[in-house]
């Protein structure tokens, strides 16, 4: 199917919307008139720009408080419309969006409605233009589709039909039952169809659209049951995506129209209108990777963690460092910034490597290039929005390339502390990629995403949104900072599981590691919520460990010190605990906003 973008869901002038659009694999954009009265172009530019670049214009938008008006505010509406017929001709624009009246003038007449939208469709017929009636989910007197169509109906012109557009149907009505008239409209009469989603809250519908809409996959609309119910009619038309969203209004064009175009090809592929190749779920992980300009701090960490280094890179400056089956490697290469370790890069485990890069590249996101010795195991890595490296593993399968065969053996052995394995990853986004995160986490590696929840910093609130397998084999928590400039978006933690986590922090703090110091109101606090065996609390209070219950189980944990742009936590789930600890992290923002301005670090 086609697909199309409103230059209104990009930030930048109109060419870097056009390029972003074009670059992203859109077949068409919706021209906002903004846009066009903003830009120095001529509307004949505009039309060979996005001719050259493989752009249609599908739609010019909008058209605002046409019908139901007194008989001289229409004759001055008319007139304003033949001009913007008159551009729309020389912009090369075939179809207009009129939106439902939120004018005070209007009234409630739809028989007016319909005569005058009649009359608008036989001055646009004449200038080879059609009129799609979008019902506004705010509009005076028409604000849900049936009503528009209704009009549209009883208008009877062929170049007059209705637009559809689900944050004003959704906003509305999540109900089905409210939805299925839709799959009997004439398809020829839906002139278009514009998307978006939504997280669901409870404000302002006109806020709620003006702020906080998304591409779909992203909120908590069901977007594609609503298009499965317009595809039904017989709509060929394109999905065009219509978002006003903040904070896409300020993160960079390009990113976000691959954003966007990788919303649609996962909407097609529910729909079974998209032969993507098939998702290739991880089953683990198999290493994290950090990289630093020195590694003495990060060695002097793990080495108290109980991780031995095991093996190191023939050719690279990376060692590995094991301890059950959590693998860290550290990288001392060249391209590492000067400000500290920091995650770089995941290896997943994967049953099939090269068809998860093939999923990730008909996704938007390239297999990144890599300098590779002949000898070295062939190994496919992606960017997540984030920038850290994802990639496809297969550890210890005699018949798959397996990463380890690139290491030597140092033939070391630790004892280890008891950690097993890593339990989750947390990953803190740049704060306009959090929504992109999750759907690329969920569209390209077939994980879960759960629900946001927000965590009280010291300095603002952060979201939180975990991904995960069905079995927790990956668990990879996505959080977003207090503010554009915090620096807690560069933080990244390790969370190491083991079956015990006081003896594994004692271990650490008697091999000289610090842990992250916790307030002895925190521990008073749990005193008063749970009941504890006998010496148990004062332990948790020596050791800094913090506690945890969902409805599944027990959740215990404890954090290192940072180091660089990193941090470990130990923790310990038993019984089934299915969460992260959220209730505990603004006790552990607070802890370590403190430590860092003690320490300058």
């Amino acid at each position: 199917m086609r697909t199309s973008i409103a230059t209104v869901s990009l930030s930048g002038s109109l060419t870097e919307k056009l390029d972003a659009a074009a670059r992203a694999g859109f077949d068409g954009v919706e021209i906002f008139e903004n846009d066009l009265l903003a830009s120095p172009l001529t509307p004949e530019d505009i039309r060979a720009r996005c001719a050259d670049l493989g752009l249609g214009i599908d739609l010019y938008q909008p058209m605002r408080d046409i019908e139901a008006v007194p008989e001289a505010e229409f004759a001055r509406n008319l007139r304003r419309a033949r001009h913007k017929f008159e551009l729309m001709r020389r912009l090369g624009a075939g179809t207009v969006l009129v939106c439902s009246s939120v004018s005070p003038q209007a009234v409630d007449d739809d028989s007016l409605a319909a005569e005058q939208l009649s009359r608008l469709a036989d001055l646009a017929r004449e200038s080879g233009v059609r009129v799609a009636y979008e019902a506004l989910a705010w509009g005076r007197h028409v604000s849900t589709w049936d009503h528009a169509w209704r009009i549209v109906e009883s208008a009877g012109h062929p170049a007059l039909g209705t637009c559809l557009d689900s944050f004003h149907i959704l906003s509305r009505s999540q109900d089905p039952a409210d939805l299925e008239g839709i799959a009997a409209l004439p398809g020829e009469k839906i002139f278009f169809l514009q998307l978006a989603d939504a997280p669901l809250l409870a404000m302002d519908v006109l806020q709620w659209s003006r702020h906080y809409r998304c591409f779909p996959g992203q909120g908590g609309f069901d977007v594609a049951g609503l298009v499965d119910r317009v595809l039904r009619t017989g709509y060929d038309g394109p999905l065009s995506l219509e978002v006003f969203n903040d904070v896409f209004r300020q993160a960079e064009a390009g990113p976000t129209a691959v954003d966007a175009r990788r919303s649609l090809l996962l909407l097609q592929e529910t729909l079974g209108r998209a032969p993507l190749p098939d998702p290739v779920v991880p089953t683990g992980v198999a290493f994290a990777e950090l990289v630093t300009p020195d590694a003495e701090p990060l060695a002097a960490l793990l080495g108290a963690l109980g991780f031995t280094r095991t093996a190191r890179h023939r050719g690279k400056p990376v060692g590995l460092w094991e301890q059950g089956d959590a693998r860290i490697l550290v990288n001392t290469g060249p391209a590492v910034r000067r400000d500290g370790a920091q995650l770089a890069a995941i290896g997943l485990e994967s049953p099939d490597p090269a068809g998860a890069a093939r999923r990730a590249e008909a996704l938007l996101a390239p297999v990144l290039p890599r300098r590779r010795a002949p000898e070295d195991a062939p190994l496919d890595a992606v960017a997540a929005p984030d920038g850290t490296e994802l990639f496809f593993c297969a550890t210890g399968h005699p018949e798959l390339p397996d990463w380890r065969a690139d290491f030597e053996d140092t033939g070391r052995a630790g004892a280890g502390a008891g950690i097993r394995g890593i339990d989750h990853l947390a990953l803190t986004q740049p704060w306009h990629h959090f929504d992109e995160a999750a759907l690329f986490h969920r569209g390209v590696l077939g994980l879960r995403a759960q629900e946001s929840v927000d965590v009280a910093d010291p300095y603002g609130l952060m979201r939180s949104r975990a991904v995960t397998t069905p079995d927790g084999g990956v668990r990879i928590a996505l959080t977003v900072g207090a503010a554009p400039t915090d620096d807690t978006v560069h933080a990244q933690h390790i969370a190491l599981a083991t079956d015990d986590v006081v003896a594994a922090a004692r271990r650490f703090r008697e091999a000289g590691g610090r842990l992250l110091p916790v307030p002895a109101n925190y521990h008073d606090d749990l005193a008063a919520r749970f009941t504890f065996a006998d010496g148990e609390l004062e332990t948790y209070r020596e050791l800094g460990i913090l506690y945890d219950r969902d409805a599944h189980g027990v959740f215990r944990h404890c954090y290192t010190r940072t180091v660089g742009r990193v941090f470990f936590e130990l923790v310990q789930r038993d019984d089934g605990y299915r969460g992260y600890g959220a209730a505990n992290a603004p006790v552990r923002l607070a802890a370590q906003h403190a430590v860092r301005s003690l320490t300058g670090g």
